[in-house]
């Protein structure tokens, strides 16, 4: 495999989730991380833009092309390139030439305001077609190719040398398990496609654990070109419960040399990203070796002044707890696995074998339980919006937990059972989606089935 071109290998930031698009002001923050990190690439294309995806036939009123052209501007200050992505495939008519023109219509508007990359993306739409474009192609894969190619040749001509992004229907390897887009979909992209059109792939999840060097050499035979990843690693659209600020990890550090770029989707909350963002920029600039961890804790180190508070400073300690629980989304970081563990540990013992340890582990949760707290002394406000309700969520339930075992080694409470005043049936784990949640249970397997039927089974 050729070594890495770093002026054509694309590394950087994919706006391309589900929920609010960043603000003016946050997009501008997220350039500035990037032109001192060194990552080349912008990449627009936030699911809930309705001009991206409902009305990508429509183009942008006035005062909308004003927010993307200053954006598209930003980046060219910055010497980011910046790629802008459309995704017409909920209702688009592959053989109508109308919606071909409507495509080159909004390139052209954003061409006019500068911008020169373009993607269009086939994900998270229905694998059919219409009886006359079955008639005319055999495959979706095959209608797809045929208007992507029309329209990155539309670009070329007025852009030479820009570059152009597409995004299959099947773009991780359980979809294409699964035959969405039908037989051999990939194969025919990498037949038909133009090949000077980079490819989008995820791994072998939408949230990959881990990109292999195999699977990656395997994709390449199908598609006749190296993908391009699009990477869900710290993606929290899924789950608003959560977040995630671990290191880029999971990634041989030699991939970078099997692929055409590393583009990251990371969590909706854009001051919830700095460490996503820095710990890839890390890896992109890595030489032949890669330690998460290590990248992990200096990053964090870079992020501490962003926890300034009003009053008790936050400490190196303090942070790398904090992230621990919110590491990713396989696995808690190191302090947080630990601390589990050892709550996990005592609650497994009958009271009347905890002995001291139960103070030791008291002190842990009252820890962090009281960290949680801490944080609404951030001074950076949005940091601590971003953070607050997961935050509160962890909060409490450490402050159960404390309450808890603080009630069960207190020798005047034996034979009672616990109650808290401030977890009242209801509104602690309260509503329709935690009862809902209640009813189907998934084993470490990835098998689901009722509650009452597992029970039965004899399981937990």
């Amino acid at each position: 495999m050729a070594e890495r071109d770093a002026d054509q290998f694309l590394s950087g930031v994919i706006e391309g989730f589900y929920g609010p698009p960043w603000s003016v002001l946050e997009r501008e923050e997220v350039l500035s991380w990037m032109q001192a990190w060194g990552l080349n690439t912008y990449f627009y294309g936030p699911k809930d833009d309705l001009h991206h995806r409902i009305f990508w036939r429509s183009p942008y009123a006035e005062a909308e092309a004003a927010v993307v052209g200053h954006l598209i501007q930003s980046c060219h200050s910055r010497g980011i390139r910046f790629i802008y992505a459309i995704g017409p495939g909920l209702d688009t008519r592959y053989n109508d030439s109308s919606d071909r023109e409507a495509l080159k219509g909004r390139f052209a508007q954003l061409m006019e305001l500068g911008c020169r990359n373009f993607c269009l993306l086939f994900d998270d739409i229905p694998d059919r077609m219409r009886p006359e474009e079955i008639e005319r192609w055999d495959n979706l894969a095959s209608a797809q190719s045929a208007m992507t190619n029309e329209l990155f040749a539309w670009v070329s001509e007025r852009a030479p040398g820009a570059r152009f992004l597409f995004c299959p229907t099947p773009y991780c390897g359980r979809m294409e398990a699964a035959g969405l887009g039908g037989p051999g979909y990939l194969e025919t992209i990498g037949s038909e496609l133009d090949p000077a059109i980079d490819v989008f792939w995820t791994g072998p999840e939408i949230i990959s654990r881990s990109i292999t060097l195999d699977e990656t050499e395997v994709l390449t035979a199908k598609l006749r070109r190296r993908p391009m990843i699009w990477d869900n690693l710290h993606a929290n659209d899924y789950d608003g419960r959560r977040f995630y600020c671990g290191p880029y990890s999971g990634r041989d550090v030699r991939l970078k040399d099997r692929v055409k770029g590393i583009l990251t989707n990371p969590n909706n909350e854009m001051p919830l990203d700095f460490m996503a963002l820095r710990t890839l920029a890390a890896y992109v600039a890595a030489g032949d070796s890669w330690d998460p961890r290590a990248a992990f804790e200096a990053g964090l180190r870079e992020w501490l002044p962003r926890f300034e508070t009003v009053h008790q400073p936050m400490s190196i300690e303090d942070l790398t707890l904090l992230a621990d629980c919110y590491y990713l989304p396989h696995q808690d970081g190191a302090t947080a696995a630990r601390l589990f563990a050892d709550i996990a540990g005592l609650l497994a013992r009958d009271p009347s074998e905890w002995g001291p340890e139960a103070g030791v582990v008291r002190a842990e949760v009252q820890r962090l339980r009281d960290l949680c707290a801490r944080l609404a002394e951030l001074k950076c406000r949005p940091l601590f919006h971003a953070l607050s309700r997961r935050v509160w969520e962890l909060r409490e339930e450490m402050d159960l937990l404390d309450r808890y075992i603080g009630f069960v080694t207190d020798p005047t409470n034996a034979g009672r059972a616990f109650h808290s005043d401030f977890h009242l049936t209801e509104t602690y784990r309260g509503g329709l989606v935690p009862r809902l949640q209640a009813l189907l249970v998934q084993s470490p397997d990835g098998s689901i089935r009722s509650r009452d039927l597992t029970r039965s089974k004899g399981g937990a």
